[in-house]
This record gives C-alpha cells, structure tokens and sequence, in this order.
C-alpha cells in the first residue's frame, strides 16, 4: 500500500507577486498586472508534491475572502484540500520585483491569531482525517500570538498514532516542537543554534550541534540549510553533505518547502537518506531558477536531480 501524507498549514498565505520598473519612494509606482498563488510552508509542501507526482492531503485554516481565494486556487491545482474556516482573514504577502534592478522585495503580514475554541477544534478534527498520514508535514510560521504549547500537543496526537512528523518553523514554536522528539527536522544554521541554545555557530560547530539533538532523542534526521551551498543531512549513523547546483536565482520564495516537498518525495517511497537530501537539494534550488513566487518545474528539478547525482 502506498504511504500517505498530509501537510498541516496554520498561518496560510495568498502571494500576490508583480513587478515594475525602478522602486523610488514617494512615487506612484505603474506594476505589471500580479500574479497570485497560494502560499504558506505545508501548502507549497503539498503543490510541490503534486508536481514531482505524489499525492498528499492539505489542511489549512482559511477565513475570509482571501481564503475563499486560496481555496480556489487550490481545487484549481487539483490537490485534496481540508480547509477549516475560520472568522478572521486569511493573510496575503506581497512580492515585487524591480526590473531595473533584479531585485526582489518580499512583504510578508502577519496571520489573525487562532482562538483558544479554533485550536481545540483543529486538534479534535485532524486525527479524524482519513486515511491516517504516514507522514505529517507541519511546517510554516504560527498565527499571530498562538502559543508554541499548541504545536507540541499537534506532534503529540501524530506520534501516538505512529506518524512519522516532520517540523519545519521556527523560533519558539521551532523549539517546542522539538521537545516532543520528531522524525525529521530542517533547521538552517541559525535556527539550529537557536536549538542548542548558542547566540551563533561557527560551521565547524553543526556536526556537534545536530548529533547532541539526535542524541538527545529530538529528531532521528536533522538536515542543516545552508543556502547556496547546499545542505547538511545527519541521522543516527550517517553524515552526507551535498553541495548545491550552481543556478540562476530569479527567487528563493518557496525555495525551503520545495526542499522538503523533495526529501519527503523519496523518503514516503522508501529511498535512503542520500536520494531524499539530492531530490531536496534539487527541487529547492529548481525553485530558485523561477521567478516570482512560483514552485520548481519537474523537468528542472529532475535534471538538478541527476546533475546531483551523477
């Protein structure tokens, strides 16, 4: 039988990106007509999913008219969405780039805090989503003022239901989900200092870092971001790093949950560590080749794939 996920967004986005000819302040601005795509960590999980050919589940809180937009937009790339409504408006970042410059500028707003009845209905109906999800993807930041307490208890319901989870955020909510021990965790370096408790880390310091979080019980793969340079995977027993494509960058937005959406790819299908952090590196960095806030293509993603692998 073939394993299943499900992706679980909590502070989703519509991305509306454009583009114009030279930013100035105090100056109407003439954009290009924008473009909008539905946005936020486990969603672009989910439609980068969908691209590399394997299906998952998408549960995302929607409110609003952005969220009925979101939803739409959703169906429209055929994915198996779960919205649970909620009465505040789904967020929108905005996107623009600078033609005479290629440079991009990214404007993130924040999402409408969940009440402490919404948090209990979503940790009431997400174990109710049938088939039960072999893997759950959790990634993406936390609404406004929701307690990181609320993440720990959503890795909780997955792990006593034998769910492999997989955290991608940050922060507080980063750390706290960790303290529940995970499956797979994708800190860049930052985030993993942030772990262990350190203001920064010198790079010779991740190896120690990453297996003391191992060692500790919190992850079993902890792989490390490291940008344009590729990424780091450690596991109990294994070290690969792999060093990133050399590619044109039009836009990194996405470009994290396209890393993931690649690991997971493999990883659902049995593959080893190895193959997951290559179709990770791969569709990640076929992210950052297209422009906006679009997601890699299959076709650049599985030639990076090879160029890896080879």
């Amino acid at each position: 039988m073939d394993k299943t996920i499900l992706t679980i967004t909590l502070n989703p986005s519509v991305d509306k990106s454009s583009s114009v000819q030279n930013i100035v302040p105090e100056k109407k601005l003439r954009c290009n007509s924008p473009i909008y795509e539905p946005g936020g960590g486990g969603v672009n999980v989910s439609r980068a999913l969908k691209r590399l050919g394997v299906v998952s589940d998408i549960f995302f809180t929607s409110g609003g008219r952005t969220g009925r937009l979101l939803e739409n937009l959703l169906k429209g790339e055929e994915l198996n969405v779960f919205p649970f409504h909620i009465t505040s408006e789904t967020r929108e970042n905005f996107i623009v780039l600078d033609l005479s410059t290629n440079k991009q500028y990214r404007f993130g707003f924040p999402g409408e805090e969940l009440t402490l009845e919404q948090q209990k209905d979503i940790l009431s109906i997400l174990p109710t989503i049938n088939p039960c999800p072999d893997f759950v993807v959790i990634s993406g930041s936390l609404p406004t003022n929701t307690n990181p307490n609320f993440l720990r208890r959503l890795v909780n319901i997955y792990k006593a239901m034998g769910t492999k989870v997989i955290i991608d955020t940050s922060g507080e909510a980063l750390k706290t989900a960790v303290e529940e021990g995970v499956f797979l965790l994708k800190p860049n370096i930052g985030e993993l200092a942030f772990l262990v408790g350190k203001e920064k880390l010198e790079e010779t310091d991740i190896d120690h870092a990453a297996r003391f979080i191992i060692s500790q019980g919190k992850a079993e793969i902890v792989v490390v971001s490291l940008g344009s340079q590729g990424a780091v995977l450690f596991s109990e027993s294994e070290k690969i790093k792999i060093a990133a494509p050399v590619v044109e960058v039009k836009s990194t937005v996405g470009a994290g949950d396209s890393m993931v959406a690649g690991m997971v790819s493999v990883l659902v299908k049995g593959g080893n560590c190895k193959e997951a952090l290559s179709m990770g590196i791969a569709c990640g960095s076929a992210t950052t080749m297209t422009q906006g806030t679009g997601l890699f293509t299959k076709e650049n993603a599985k030639h990076l794939f090879y160029e890896i692998w080879k």
